[in-house]
């Protein structure tokens, strides 16, 4: 285990639980009659909901700003900022950001707001539905540094969902080579796309290939299936499951969140 990964989450299987912020100014689904405040709201009230069930930590995530973009706009980076900021002295868990799909204004979230990690593609070269996809991880960290974050735990999707990757290596083997050759503090396995399970036999070809690295379920665990996901993977991350009737555009379930956590907390152990 990586010590940043360690140090941001200890030494459990953690759950990071998604606080998806509304549709951001500049988007298409931005709703300009509730404007930034109704942001606010909305994030709020999700984050209340989930450190009250016990996660473990949460990410901030644009997962409304669709379309994608792989060079998102500033006010989207600006307007994720702002909510954060406003959120933070009610942040009591560990935090991570995530700006789809650009690691360079995720990077620059994290130095703005003093998140602990932050989630990406790093690695890689997709045919997806944004179009070509091709990553520099080695522009993303040396920016990381020259933002002087290097503390911050990277976590890396090396699965990228809509997205079909044109490197023909396994998944095990792309997951190996992106550990040696750009230092990720853990490997993210995802499924397809938003909300679908990632296939149990690729978190365990991972894991296998990766004994002394992290490696999380990133997308798709539900009730029934995280206990099982536990004894493979490092962890998850999970955002559908914890909102109202498992749909990913609705607010947090309260009482969904804390059931999920209950049965985290006894497939864990604790």
């Amino acid at each position: 285990m990586t010590s940043k990964f360690k140090k941001v989450f200890g030494g459990g299987k953690p759950v990071v639980a998604m606080v998806h912020l509304g549709a951001l100014p500049g988007s298409p689904l931005h709703d300009h009659e509730k404007g930034i405040d109704g942001l606010v709201d909305g994030a709020a009230k999700d984050l209340a909901a989930l450190q009250a069930a016990g996660v473990d930590a949460v990410m901030f995530g644009n997962e409304n700003d669709r379309p994608y973009e792989f060079a998102v706009d500033t006010a989207s980076t600006a307007t994720m900022a702002y909510v954060i900021g406003r959120l933070r002295s009610e942040i009591t868990v560990p935090f991570g950001v995530n700006v789809l799909w650009d690691p360079l204004s995720s990077m620059a979230l994290a130095a703005a707001t003093g998140a602990a990690f932050v989630r990406e593609i790093f690695t890689g070269t997709y045919a997806s539905d944004m179009g070509p996809w091709t990553p520099d991880a080695g522009k993303a960290m040396r920016y990381r540094d020259r933002l002087s974050r290097q503390d911050l735990a990277l976590l890396y999707n090396v699965s990228a969902e809509f997205a079909y990757s044109l490197d023909r290596r396994s998944l095990a083997d792309r997951a190996r080579s992106a550990v040696f050759s750009s230092i990720p503090d853990a490997i993210l396995v995802s499924g397809a796309i938003t909300g679908e399970a990632a296939e149990m036999s690729d978190l365990e070809a991972v894991k296998k290939a990766l004994p002394g690295t992290p490696v999380l379920a990133n997308t798709g665990v539900k009730h029934a299936t995280v206990a099982d996901v536990l004894k493979v993977a490092d962890g998850c991350i999970v955002g559908s499951s914890l909102k109202v009737d498992g749909n990913t555009w609705n607010p947090v379930d309260p009482e969904r969140a804390a059931e999920f956590m209950r049965i985290a907390r006894a497939a864990r152990g604790s």
